[in-house]
């Protein structure tokens, strides 16, 4: 492993570092599906190992992508020109390798409407198996979403104990937890009800986090941006969404956590670079934790249109991968603009 990380901070740190993010590639065998079908691709096997050793293998993206975020299958695949297990694979490029280890989502017991994840039956035996294959961190997904009766602090407290209880095991298993609390962007609500929520969120799962005690400092945070819902009559634009988003953080993450890392949510390729940007652009060096980004489909998208499943157009699809990449990673430090697009 040419990857020199001895401790837990060293490795959270390195996640979330200036320049760089963290790629999800954590498609379960449905949703890839989903994907393909998109560009009329079957979901094979091999297929989907031939499109993942598309993306770990372009030339370049360690210099924007800080570490992947895998699926189970993935992480026991290899890559195909030299059939290198993909721990070993990335880590060898100077990329962390991550897994995915919960188990999606189910109704919350109680309500026809809310969700809660499950998958921590059998974690600690799982998060030992994936330690051993190299996996240095770990994701772990919560869903809240937003209507005119949600979210309940029934929903919000039983999946912030659930990503706490999580957080914990990893850490006791020498991996660093990347903890997920997404709220939905679907819906018609404003960015005042987005912030809101957010705000009463992220300070349960930090209180559950504390209670359970989860080191900050071995830890990553991957949440969503402050946004109005996708269908809201008004939306709020680019300043708006990153002024209130700061806020709302400032107000709920500790300083000790070394980086937050965004998930897009549905947001556009460019939306979502654009909104990371600015946020970057008002902090300035005045930081207290890193800004970066952990996107799936606003770093795959652009790729997979290219490839659409033919060998031929793997360096197409590779080139388009690396620029997003890159843009990403400028918007990290705040020197993004448009005119890149």
């Amino acid at each position: 492993m040419s990857l020199n990380l001895n401790t837990l901070e060293a490795v959270a740190q390195a996640m979330t570092q200036p320049g760089k993010g963290i790629l999800a590639a954590d498609e379960s065998t449905g949703t890839i599906g989903k994907r393909f079908d998109q560009i009329n691709t079957e979901c094979t096997f091999e297929i989907r190992n031939a499109y993942r050793d598309l993306l770990f293998n372009t030339d370049g993206m360690e210099n924007y992508i800080s570490g992947v975020i895998m699926y189970d299958e993935t992480l026991h695949q290899s890559s195909l020109s030299e059939s290198v297990p993909y721990p070993e694979f990335l880590a060898e490029k100077g990329v962390i390798p991550g897994i995915k280890v919960d188990m999606g989502v189910q109704n919350l017991p109680g309500s026809e409407s809310e969700k809660i994840t499950h998958g921590l039956d059998g974690l600690d035996d799982r998060l030992k198996e994936y330690r051993k294959l190299g996996a240095r961190f770990a994701k772990w997904r919560a869903v809240i979403n937003i209507t005119d009766n949600n979210p309940s602090g029934y929903c919000i407290g039983t999946n912030a104990h659930t990503l706490a209880r999580y957080a914990s095991l990893c850490q006791s298993n020498d991996i660093v937890p990347i903890v997920e609390p997404e709220i939905l962007m679907d819906g018609t609500h404003d960015i005042d009800d987005s912030f809101v929520v957010t705000e009463e969120v992220l300070h349960t799962v930090f209180f559950e986090l504390y209670s359970q005690g989860v080191e900050y400092e071995q830890m990553v945070l991957k949440p969503n941006m402050v946004l109005s819902g996708y269908n809201a009559s008004d939306r709020a634009g680019v300043d708006e969404v990153a002024d209130a988003t700061l806020q709302c953080f400032f107000r709920t993450v500790p300083a000790a956590v070394p980086g937050i890392a965004f998930l897009s949510g549905g947001q556009s390729d460019e939306d979502a670079t654009a909104h990371l940007n600015q946020m970057n652009r008002v902090l300035g060096e005045n930081k207290p934790w890193n800004l970066s980004f952990s996107y799936g489909r606003a770093l795959q998208q652009p790729a997979l249109k290219a490839w659409q499943g033919q060998i031929e157009n793997v360096s197409a699809a590779q080139e388009a991968f690396l620029k997003r990449a890159k843009l990403n990673s400028l918007a990290s430090k705040g020197e993004y603009s448009k005119d890149m697009e």
